[in-house]
């Protein structure tokens, strides 16, 4: 009988542990060295290397052989990565895949891009990034058509396939989409660069680049039909450069007697798993922090290139190569960079720091230990903060990894409730949005009054959030969560425009513009519309419209609160989609607009726009803004960018909008463009 209890004692653990714990993991390793239909001066040497490295790398983390698909040129026993056999592996990966499993699909080779008017979803920059296979061709002269690549389409298709299978995706893209912005036909650069004993090549091709022929059908292994798009909780992708940017394979690691041709992404990426990261973000700030000195070493023998900036997507806070859509932590984690006995944080008041506040200093040694202590912020600006090295950790070696986490949210961001009773359980924010009692009744930001049956009463105390939400019964205590999640957020987003006050990004605006069906009415900076755009007449719909010509990257967040106080998450959206917005210049500008049916519905509301240049090399800027309506996944992407000028500290975009749909509203001092 006790034999029989432990049997369903066990039986009863698998149930528990479900499929995270006993996630089948798989991969599929892809790596184009030869374009068989192109010159051969368009070929690499690599890819064959790192799908190798990859593999290795793999099999110590717990994968297992026959789990491990490898499709490369150069390879014994490997299948030829041509597109029909690429589509048929990620079809069998599918069909082997089941609910709680984990798949990685990493590829290595050429991109490129071209403009496809049938894709769904239109870039700001209206171009696809497209991968090539061993046997693609190209019209030559033109952008227009391939055969033989796999688009952005494709595999976003594949990814929600796997998706809705309740499957973990991972994915890993050594490789870029075009070496210039250029839509000309002009001689592109070389593809290698330097002696033959320490030569760079280029990945990433223009379409104009490519010779034609006959053009094989689409491949019979089609990626599976569009569908509504599935939650994005279980994903996380890695990217070797920015849409724009060439990335490089070069004889790595540099100066090794062992060193050998490799994509810089790769070998960081498994350079980094050696420090053994617990989750995707520990994962690419180990890859981030390995770049720049490859970086300045090429910028120096290179000086015309733009050079990539590594790009990451997903949920990265979710536990490394496990099936887990919640996130390991919920606090920040920013990266820092030692001087001597000074920690220099990626990280300012727009990310929700503030001067003196507590935090706790991680050095991740070579092995993967990690150290900790306590220490405070010193020194403060809008993008970046400083600090002493705490006492306990001056020993460690220069290799080791620096980042910094907060203690807890700064008490001047919280919103402070004056009540008789303790906060309702369960609300839930991001950082550094907090919700705490009032230690002194005067000082509350709102008052809350427990009605009984009748709901519950809160009242608006402070100016910051105006009068049409100065008093509000909601009728239960979910719908109070929700209420004063939305106060402690609007209270961050005056704060967050008060930081930015009197900045200029130049080459970025934003304007509301009032649209009559297809026809464009009028258009108003965004800083200025709520005193001068009157009220919609029927038929009429407001639309914002950004536009980049900065020539650089950006992190860009839009996000609003309703008249009824729920959060909308304007860009990023809650589908996944990423805040670094595509770089622009004055001749091809980068341009989206986004409707806002819910600014002028009854009541008033709020709309923020924040911008800043994007810092190669660097975590994502969500300026601690939510990206959803209190999401219960992690949606963060993160785009590299061109370093910011000399003047960055007030290359800054912050505006307010406060706006009512009964009368017009007034602004909140947001900086105009």
């Amino acid at each position: 009988m006790r034999v029989l209890g432990l049997q369903v004692l066990w039986m009863l653990a698998l149930l528990v542990c479900g499929s995270t714990a006993f996630a089948t993991q798989r991969a599929l390793l892809v790596g184009v060295s030869e374009l068989v239909n192109q010159p051969q001066a368009l070929w690499l040497q690599a890819p064959r290397n790192d799908v190798m490295l990859m593999r290795d790398a793999l099999l110590k983390q717990g994968f297992t052989v026959p789990d491990i698909a490898v499709l490369a040129d150069g390879v014994p026993g490997a299948a030829l990565p041509e597109s029909q056999a690429i589509h048929e592996a990620l079809a069998r990966l599918l069909a082997q895949s089941a609910s709680g499993d984990f798949v990685l699909l990493y590829f290595s080779g050429h991109g490129t891009r071209l403009r496809d008017v049938a894709k769904r979803y239109q870039e700001p920059d209206g171009l696809s990034e497209n991968f090539l296979a061993r046997d693609v061709r190209g019209t030559l002269g033109t952008d227009a058509a391939l055969s033989g690549d796999l688009r952005d389409v494709d595999f976003d298709a594949w990814i929600q396939a796997f998706l809705a299978k309740n499957v973990f995706v991972a994915s890993v893209f050594d490789t870029c989409s075009a070496n210039s912005m250029t839509r000309g036909t002009g001689d592109a650069p070389a593809t290698a660069e330097g002696p033959a004993d320490d030569e760079v090549r280029w990945r990433g091709l223009r379409t104009t680049q490519l010779t034609g022929g006959a053009s094989p059908a689409r491949s019979l292994a089609a990626p599976p039909a569009a569908t509504d798009a599935v939650p994005r909780a279980r994903y996380v992708a890695l990217f070797a450069s920015e849409s724009h940017q060439i990335t490089p394979e070069l004889r790595l690691p540099r100066k090794a007697r062992s060193a050998r041709p490799q994509g810089l992404l790769t070998w960081a990426v498994v350079e980094s798993l050696a420090r053994k990261p617990a989750t995707w973000r520990d994962l690419f700030d180990g890859v981030l922090a390995l770049y720049p000195p490859v970086i300045d070493e090429l910028a120096q023998r290179f000086p015309t290139r733009e050079l990539p900036s590594p790009v990451a997507e997903g949920n990265l806070d979710a536990p490394l190569f496990a099936n887990s859509g919640a996130p390991a932590s919920t606090r920040p984690v920013w990266s820092a960079q030692r001087s001597g006995d000074s920690l220099a944080v990626k990280a300012g008041l727009l990310d929700g720091l503030a001067a003196q506040q507590e935090v706790r200093v991680l050095a991740t040694l070579d092995d993967g230990t990690v150290r900790r202590a306590p220490a405070a912020i010193a020194q403060i600006k809008l993008g970046g903060a400083w600090l002493a090295v705490p006492a306990a950790l001056k020993d460690l070696p220069g290799s080791a990894f620096w980042s910094v986490t907060p203690v807890t949210e700064p008490a001047a961001t919280a919103l402070r409730v004056r009540a008789d009773k303790p906060l309702p359980v369960g609300l839930s924010l991001d950082y550094p949005a907090a919700i705490r009692l009032a230690d002194d009744p005067a000082a509350a930001d709102v008052r809350w009054t427990d009605l009984g049956p009748a709901g519950h009463r809160l009242e608006a105390l402070a100016p910051v959030f105006g009068t049409a939400a100065s008093a509000v019964v909601v009728p239960d205590v979910a719908a109070l969560r929700r209420r004063l999640q939305a106060l402690a957020q609007l209270k961050w987003l005056a704060q967050l425009q008060a930081h930015a006050k009197g900045g200029q990004l130049d080459g970025f605006d934003a304007a509301l513009e009032v649209w009559s069906g297809d026809r464009l009415l009028r258009s108003v900076p965004v800083a200025e519309a709520a005193s001068v755009l009157p009220a919609l007449r029927t038929g009429e719909r407001v639309r914002l419209n950004v536009r980049n010509t900065s020539g650089r990257s950006l992190d860009l967040v839009i996000t609003g609160v309703d008249a009824r106080g729920a959060l909308q998450a304007v860009y990023p959206d809650g589908a996944g989609e990423t805040n670094r917005f595509k770089r622009g210049t004055p001749e091809q500008p980068a341009v989206k607009r986004f409707d806002l049916p819910w600014l002028d519905a009854a009541g008033e509301a709020r709309l923020l726009v924040m911008a800043v240049p994007a810092a190669p090399h660097s975590a994502p800027r969500l300026f601690g803004v939510a990206t959803a309506a209190q999401a219960d996944v992690s949606e963060v992407r993160v785009r590299g960018g061109q370093p910011p000028a000399a003047s960055g500290e007030r290359q800054v975009f912050a505006a307010l909008l406060r706006r009512s749909s009964s009368s017009v509203g007034t602004a909140d001092g947001g900086a105009r463009p």
